[in-house]
């Protein structure tokens, strides 16, 4: 690899990091509520049984996903389920909050541990296909390495694929707790995150559209230096306009403290 593609795949690669981690936090606050109510030496082991499972499941995925990566039914399908997520949190948080928080305060019926283990590993698998399509939607136009292919996928996008995959689980591990705080302080964030998953699911369709037995639009354009400006420029864009008007909540000491120095 050239200096050049090198910086591409890597720049890439930091995307995916900083989203897994945004969504990786999300994801680590639902599932710490799933395994609130068990002991705490079980709530480890449920937790970790449900990311072995994620890990297991994301990489089985990858594999299948490196053959069918070039299926046009398989892109678009992909496409429309980011942009679907993106929209359907979008419509959630804006509609349904004072729900959701009626629906978090109602008693529910504790499950037991293996029980609760299925429900963390099932809230992994759907955590991990949305990491995995948001990945392959960022990684399958990056421009073809001298690696050997692996499926019908070019060696070098199935690595970026896989760190991105492997990157999340650990995040979920053990870099949540510092996204959750993150998000805490700046909560909208997560909507961000979210703009930018609807975002690379357009990308997704684009490719899709692209696809030379759709051909709606010239995969020479997928590829060329004006579409990579246009992309990189509006995701750019969503992060720093949600950094800046996503303001820094105040904890309640904080609160306290500036109030006694007046």
């Amino acid at each position: 690899m050239d200096i050049a593609l090198l910086l591409e795949y890597g720049w890439v690669l930091l995307v995916l990091v900083a989203l897994e981690g945004i969504l990786a936090a999300d994801n680590a606050l639902v599932m710490a509520v799933m395994v609130k109510h068990l002991p705490e030496e079980k709530r480890k082991k449920a937790l970790f049984y449900g990311l072995a499972g994620a890990f297991i499941f994301r990489l089985g995925s990858l594999f299948i996903i490196s053959l069918l990566v070039n299926v046009w039914q398989v892109q678009a399908i992909g496409a429309a389920y980011l942009i679907f997520i993106s929209i359907n949190h979008l419509i959630k948080h804006r509609l349904k909050k004072n729900e959701k928080l009626k629906e978090v305060n109602k008693p529910k019926k504790e499950s037991g541990f293996w029980m609760t283990v299925l429900k963390v590993e099932l809230a992994d698998i759907a955590f991990a296909i949305d990491s995995i399509l948001a990945a392959v939607a960022l990684a399958v136009t990056l421009p073809e390495t001298s690696l050997p292919q692996i499926g019908s996928m070019d060696g070098g996008q199935f690595i970026v694929i896989f760190l991105g995959g492997f990157i999340g689980v650990i995040m979920m591990r053990f870099a949540a707790t510092a996204f959750v705080k993150l998000l805490k302080k700046r909560p909208n964030l997560e909507t961000t995150a979210f703009l930018i998953v609807g975002w690379v699911g357009v990308k997704l369709a684009m490719h899709t559209f692209a696809h030379p037995d759709i051909a709606l639009i010239s995969s020479h354009f997928i590829h060329s230096a004006v579409w990579k400006m246009i992309f990189w420029g509006v995701l750019l864009t969503i992060a720093v306009v949600g950094w800046i008007t996503s303001k820094e909540k105040q904890s309640k000491e904080e609160i306290n403290v500036y109030r006694k120095a007046e």
